[in-house]
């Protein structure tokens, strides 16, 4: 394949790619920056920690994606994004390292804005620990011990929560915050 089909084909791409080095954005095609509410040249040389709603949930998935990719070079999930201005959204995300013995040091990721079928729903960071924990089949004394809250501010936020995705019970809420039909 020539050059400039190759990058025809990356441009063209109907979805948002990027080749990263060291988790540095070195290219992306315009439907990436578009995406998330810049023209690719702006994001050329940054971080990809301007993507992401805080800098926590930036290491929170490198660590993940670095345990799941070293070996593999693999790694995929849906995840919450942040556009130019902090407009949040839910985004697929696909890596492919060229080398899986060090995942992030190239890269090649495909990013979907899925957020018309998974709407965000706005949620403070203690709303999210809990419905992590709930997901992970914590009880409400366990969760309280490993935040270091009571119980009832336990049941305080999961009542929150419950209203807010407009889930009769932990299970359908748990669903809906993941997008998995019950």
């Amino acid at each position: 394949m020539n050059a400039d089909l190759e990058t025809l084909a990356f441009d063209h791409a109907p979805i948002g790619l990027v080749y990263a080095e060291n988790r540095l954005i070195r290219r992306c095609n315009p439907r990436f920056a578009r995406m998330f509410g810049y023209r690719a040249e702006e994001l050329a040389g940054r971080s990809l920690s301007v993507l992401y709603p805080s800098m926590e949930e930036y290491r929170r998935i490198g660590d993940l994606g670095l345990r799941k990719m070293q070996g593999t070079g693999q790694y995929e999930d849906e995840r919450i994004m942040c556009r130019r201005g902090s407009a949040h959204f839910w985004c697929r995300v696909r890596g492919q390292s060229l080398d899986a013995d060090k995942p992030f040091a190239r890269s090649v990721w495909s990013f979907a804005d899925i957020s018309e079928q998974r709407p965000v729903t706005e949620m403070t960071a203690r709303e999210r620990q809990v419905a992590k924990m709930m997901a992970e089949g914590l009880t409400s004394k366990e969760i309280a011990r490993g935040l270091g809250i009571s119980p009832r501010t336990v049941e305080a936020h999961r009542a929150r929560l419950l209203d807010k995705f407009g889930a009769r019970n932990s299970l359908e809420l748990i669903a809906r915050i993941t997008g998995v039909p019950i």
